[in-house]
């Protein structure tokens, strides 16, 4: 049996990693600029978070929610605490996809609504409301759980508006910062008069946080820029730092009863252990803080770089548009300079780099940025 041939790979073989450090079979170091999708929030093998899994592992492994798990109680408990959130509740799953499916689901329940307002080049997981990133206005979704979904322009909020006027839209969904989409923004003021929009029509908001959230934007979830309260977050990709797990936080305004959600695997003993490291560590070690100092930093010093067309971004989550292929100039990083980044369609790069890099790892990406650009 082959592998099903869908993702293009570079030819390295990681065989180790340490910090924001990857290191190939060859014993070649690489900068982790791109953390496996935002996955990597406290640093490769960071010590705490490998001597926690490797306590769980010793004792209870893989139970999930057919037992009393007082790990799911403690990590809904440090991450009310750490996010702001200390009155909604958390249900577990293990995938940003199968959150973003269940706060659909949960949505739909709550009014009984079949349609859902999501925005052009957003990426939910491969859900009912997944958008392919393209240009195409003729936008077609892969419908599923029977939602009929309307994609409208980012910032668009007379559309949103004439979306929900009828009160027949079950939910909203957007990310706190479109990843996959180029890192686009939602304008404060248009996520707070979507909050009220929602509010008066009876829709629930739901802030897709999976890549945007657990301190990657400088504030623990990106939509709090805009001071506003959601129904529904969905979290996941940093919430394990490479364990598979995710979550939805769900307002007072749900009353949970058995049965109206379900999952295999989520809240296993031992992605909760792993997600507690990650909450402990992001809290000891000050990495909010330090992701919202190490971004000013990248960003100031990104500005100057003139063959730069756009930066866009907020804390670790950063995007750089430019005018010639992306993909020459992100090959040279990575086989020229030893950097891994991400990108974004033809002409963006993605900067989502562990929340614990340093001013020394962001000196050596602009340094070989600029000596890339000048070739």
């Amino acid at each position: 049996m082959k592998l099903f041939d869908v993702y293009p790979l570079f030819g390295i073989e990681i065989t180790k990693a340490v910090g924001c450090r990857t290191f190939d079979k060859e014993g070649i170091e690489y900068l982790d600029l791109y953390g496996g999708h935002a996955v990597i929030s406290i640093g490769h093998s960071h010590p705490y978070y490998i001597q926690k899994l490797t306590e769980q592992l010793e004792k209870v492994a893989f139970y999930s929610n057919s037992v009393v798990n007082h790990l799911q109680t403690e990590l809904a408990e440090k991450l009310g605490q750490l996010s702001g959130y200390n009155d909604y509740s958390l249900f577990l799953v293990n995938s940003g996809a199968e959150a973003n499916e269940n706060a659909l689901k949960l949505a739909s329940f709550h009014n009984g609504r079949k349609k859902v307002v999501a925005f052009r080049k957003s990426f939910h997981g491969r859900t009912s409301a997944a958008v392919r990133v393209t240009d195409n206005p003729k936008i077609v979704s892969p419908l599923n759980e029977g939602f009929e979904v309307e994609f409208l322009e980012l910032n668009d909020i007379e559309g949103v508006k004439k979306a929900l006027v009828k009160k027949d839209v079950c939910a909203v969904i957007i990310e706190g910062i479109q990843g996959v989409g180029g890192i686009k923004i939602p304008d404060n003021d248009f996520l707070r008069s979507l909050r009220e929009v929602c509010s008066d029509t009876g829709t629930i908001l739901i802030m897709d946080e999976v890549q945007s959230g657990y301190g990657r934007s400088g504030k623990f979830f990106a939509h709090q820029y805009a001071d506003i309260r959601p129904d529904i977050i969905s979290v996941a990709k940093g919430m394990g730092n490479g364990f598979p797990i995710g979550g939805i936080l769900i307002s007072p305004l749900f009353e949970a009863s058995y049965g109206m959600l379900g999952t295999t695997f989520g809240g296993n003993h031992l992605a909760c252990a792993a997600a507690i490291a990650v909450l402990d560590v992001i809290k000891a070690e000050h990495l909010i803080e330090n992701t919202l100092k190490q971004g000013n930093y990248l960003l100031t010093e990104l500005k100057k770089i003139d063959k730069i067309k756009e930066i866009r971004g907020e804390g670790l989550m950063i995007g750089l548009e430019f005018n010639e292929n992306g993909a020459e100039i992100r090959k040279k990083l990575l086989f020229e300079k030893k950097i891994f980044t991400g990108a974004s369609g033809t002409n963006v790069i993605r900067l989502l780099p562990p929340l614990c890099i340093t001013k020394e790892d962001s000196d050596y990406f602009l340094s070989s940025l600029k000596d890339v650009l000048k070739n």
